[in-house]
């Protein structure tokens, strides 16, 4: 006779609860302000601060020509690809927290996170990404504009698959032009995005046109 497995005997299996519903997240969502390098993160996390959102940043890299308004980063942040520990995430529940792109899928699962994504022209990108290194005295390498924007336009259709398809993330895409020419739309998706509860105004206030420098 074959073996009949109850359905109370089904459920008490972890690993039917772990396929069935995956592992539950917990507490308040992460803000995660998230794009490639110079897509325009460090002007949305200082629109966050402005609209009263606490961030989670430790001061490190400080402003600079590139960046007069500040980073707005967090060190601990690049760690999240090597395997360190994370426990430090769950103070950032309920907070702003700057994320490139490539570090993405290395958020673990015990979190929500509610990401608001910076899209930007990919040619602005990489204008503005050569002039950084150029005020490093840094190179750009060998690698052509043209490859560099295939590298970066497959990288973004592989994260925004990956978001798609992981139920503890909730994705907000921003256009960096819009949060130039309109910031007040942008600053009521946003707060209305992350709750509701942010100041609007003051948010469309700290956006300052006049570093828009890296146009197409």
């Amino acid at each position: 006779m074959e073996s009949v497995e109850t359905c109370d005997h089904i459920m008490t299996k972890p690993s039917f609860l772990s396929r069935l519903f995956g592992r539950q997240p917990t507490g308040e969502p992460i803000i995660v302000v998230s794009g490639l390098p110079r897509s325009g993160t460090s002007m949305l996390m200082r629109m966050l601060s402005a609209g009263g959102l606490n961030l989670v940043v430790d001061g490190i890299r400080t402003a600079d020509d590139d960046n007069p308004n500040g980073y707005f980063e967090l060190e601990k942040v690049k760690e999240l690809d090597k395997g360190a520990d994370t426990s430090w995430l769950a103070d950032a529940r309920g907070k702003g927290l700057k994320i490139i792109s490539f570090l993405l899928p290395h958020l673990p699962d015990a979190y929500h996170y509610r990401i608001i994504f910076l899209r930007r022209s990919l040619s602005e990108v990489l204008t503005s990404q050569k002039k950084m290194l150029n005020h490093r005295g840094e190179s750009s390498g060998d690698t052509s504009d043209n490859d560099m924007a295939e590298f970066f336009a497959t990288h973004i259709t592989q994260v925004e698959t990956l978001l798609a398809s992981r139920r503890n993330c909730t994705v907000l895409y921003v256009e960096h032009r819009q949060a130039i020419s309109d910031p007040a739309a942008v600053a009521n998706r946003v707060s209305e995005f992350v709750g509701g509860t942010l100041n609007v105004e003051a948010m469309a206030t700290a956006v300052d046109s006049r570093l828009y420098r890296n146009k197409a």
